[in-house]
């Protein structure tokens, strides 16, 4: 035969209660913890993922398009020598070119 003591159960509810609020409690640090770190860290100008990805995308493509144009004037300044060689070399009507 069992007998029911009020006091153990009396206990048990109150350990339960006290247990449940002490989890809640630590949410509540937890949560109030982690804003005041991104408050923190907001204040000190770090980039977001997204930030720093956008501008390493636009590095690399001005990093190209820099190849690119030097690619193009190389040729030009090649076409300007050419041009300007044969222009002194070429004989004309002012310049005879060399005597032969």
């Amino acid at each position: 035969m069992q007998t029911e003591n009020r006091l153990f159960d009396d206990m048990v509810k109150m350990f339960n209660g006290v247990a449940g609020t002490v989890a809640g409690m630590g949410r509540e640090a937890e949560a109030g913890a982690r804003d005041k770190a991104r408050e923190w860290i907001g204040g000190l100008d770090f980039v977001s993922r997204d930030e720093f990805e956008a501008v390493k995308a636009m590095a690399a493509a001005a990093r190209d398009e820099n190849e690119a144009l030097k690619a193009r004037l190389d040729a030009l300044e090649g076409k300007a020598k050419a041009n300007a060689s044969e222009a002194t070399s070429a004989p004309t009507a002012d310049n005879p070119g060399p005597s032969a």
